[in-house]
C-alpha cells in the first residue's frame, strides 16, 4: 500500500465528515486507507462514521489521550508506505496526494513534507513553513518583529514566500507527509506532550536524523483551524507547558526562554481573547454555486450560478458564497478562494450527505455550521 491517512477527531462531526469526504477524492487514483481515530467525542462522530463510512477502519479510544499517543495508535496499525498525518478540520485537494507522493519530491533524505495551507476564507496560514523555536526566534515572533523585516523572519521561514517551495525546519501537524519508516524510527510524536508542541518536535527529530524537511507550495489544502480548540485559559497553561516541554527536551533549561514565554503567554492570551470576542457579521445576499440549481432557503437573497466565471464581486455588499461540493472539485473551490480573497466574502460548502453548510470567517473562530431543513 503507498499511503495511510491518519485522521485524529476530537469532537467536530461535521468538519470530520467534510475531510473523509475529500481524502476519499483525493485517493481514488491511490492505492490508500484511511484510519481515524476518536479521542472520546462526546459527539456523534463514531455514530456517523460507522453510518457512512462503515468501510473505513475506525478506533474509539475510550479517553482522551491527546495529540501524539491519538496519531500513534493510529500509525501503529497503518499500512501504507507513507503516512500522512491529517486534521479532521481540513480538505484537501483531489490532486494533494498525487502531487506531494511524486518520486521527483522524495530523495534519500527526504524528511516530512509540508504544502500550502489556508483559512476558511482562503488566507495563507504562515504556520504552514516555520523556523526552529530557539529563544531569539520566539522572541522576534512573541514581539512581532518578523512583521518589521524578513531579517527577523526564521519563525515563519520567511526565505521562502507561501509560493515558493524549499527547506524548512518546522512543518504543522495539520498536514505532515513522511515515509511510516521514518516515522517508526523517530519514535513517532512524543506521548510526554499533550499538544501543541508535538509537531515541532516530529520535525526537529526529523532534523537530528539527518533528513530535510520540505515546504511544498505545489497544492493548497483548507485548514479551518481550532475548530476543537477552545483558547481559554487551559489551552495557555498548556501551550506554555508544551513551549517549555520542547526547549528543555532539546537545548536544556533557560532562564532567558522561560522569561520570553512568560511575557509571550501573556500577549498572546490578551491578543486570543481580544480576537475572540464574537464579529457579527450581516450577510447582504448569497451567491451559491451550483451545477443542479441548489436553492437552500436561506431567507436572503440568493443568486445561483454554475460557472465560477460569472461571479462578479460587489465590495459593497457582504456576500456569503456557498459551493455546492457535488457540483464542483474541492480542487475547484480551493482554487477559487485562492484566488477571490477579499473583506467582504466568505465561503461555507454544502454537504449534500447530512444537508448543511460548513465553514469559517476567520482563523480564530471554531466555524460555523448550518444545519438545513429537508
Amino acid at each position: 500500500m503507498q499511503l495511510s491517512v491518519i485522521i485524529l477527531n476530537y469532537n467536530v462531526r461535521f468538519f470530520l465528515e467534510q475531510c473523509v469526504l475529500s481524502v476519499q477524492k483525493a485517493l481514488e487514483n491511490i492505492d490508500g486507507e484511511i484510519i481515524v481515530i476518536d479521542n472520546n467525542s462526546s459527539d456523534d462522530s463514531c455514530a456517523m462514521m460507522k453510518k457512512l463510512f462503515p468501510n473505513i477502519k475506525l478506533i474509539e479510544n475510550k479517553q482522551n489521550l491527546g495529540f501524539p499517543k491519538g496519531n500513534n495508535i493510529g500509525v501503529a496499525q497503518a499500512k501504507g508506505e507513507y503516512i500522512c498525518i491529517l486534521n479532521p478540520d481540513t480538505v484537501v485537494a483531489e490532486d494533494t496526494f498525487i502531487k506531494i507522493l511524486d518520486t521527483k519530491n522524495w530523495k534519500p533524505n527526504s524528511g516530512i513534507i509540508g504544502c500550502k495551507l489556508i483559512d476558511g476564507t482562503g488566507k495563507f496560514l504562515p504556520e504552514s513553513k516555520r523556523g526552529i523555536p530557539t529563544p531569539w526566534v520566539a522572541f522576534t515572533k512573541i514581539f512581532g518583529l518578523y512583521k518589521i523585516s524578513n531579517v527577523f523572519g526564521k519563525y515563519y521561514a520567511q526565505h521562502l514566500t507561501e509560493n515558493q517551495s524549499g527547506k524548512v525546519d518546522i512543518l504543522v501537524g495539520a498536514f505532515m507527509v513522511m515515509k511510516r519508516e521514518l516515522y517508526n524510527e523517530i519514535g513517532g510524536f512524543d506521548e510526554n506532550c499533550f499538544m501543541y508542541s508535538d509537531d515541532i518536535d516530529l520535525s526537529y527529530m526529523a532534523l537530528k536524523k539527518g533528513k530535510t524537511n520540505y515546504y511544498f507550495h505545489e497544492t493548497t489544502v483548507i485548514h479551518y483551524k481550532g475548530e476543537s480548540t477552545i483558547r481559554d485559559e487551559k489551552y495557555m497553561k498548556r501551550f506554555q507547558e508544551a513551549m517549555n516541554f520542547f526547549y528543555t527536551k532539546h537545548f536544556k533549561k533557560s532562564v532567558v526562554f522561560d522569561f520570553f514565554m512568560k511575557i509571550g503567554v501573556f500577549v498572546f492570551s490578551f491578543i486570543k481573547k481580544n480576537q475572540s470576542k464574537e464579529i457579527k457579521r450581516t450577510i447582504d445576499e448569497y451567491i451559491i454555486f451550483s451545477k443542479d440549481s441548489l436553492e437552500l432557503d436561506l431567507n436572503k437573497k440568493e443568486t445561483i450560478l454554475n460557472d465560477f466565471s460569472e461571479f462578479k464581486n460587489n465590495v459593497n455588499l457582504n456576500t456569503e458564497i456557498i459551493f455546492d461540493t457535488k457540483s464542483f472539485s474541492y480542487k475547484e473551490i480551493i482554487d477559487f478562494m485562492n484566488s477571490n480573497k477579499s473583506k467582504n466574502l466568505t465561503f461555507k460548502n454544502y454537504i449534500s450527505n447530512s444537508n448543511y453548510l460548513i465553514g469559517s470567517n476567520n482563523s480564530i473562530d471554531r466555524g460555523e455550521i448550518i444545519t438545513l431543513k429537508n
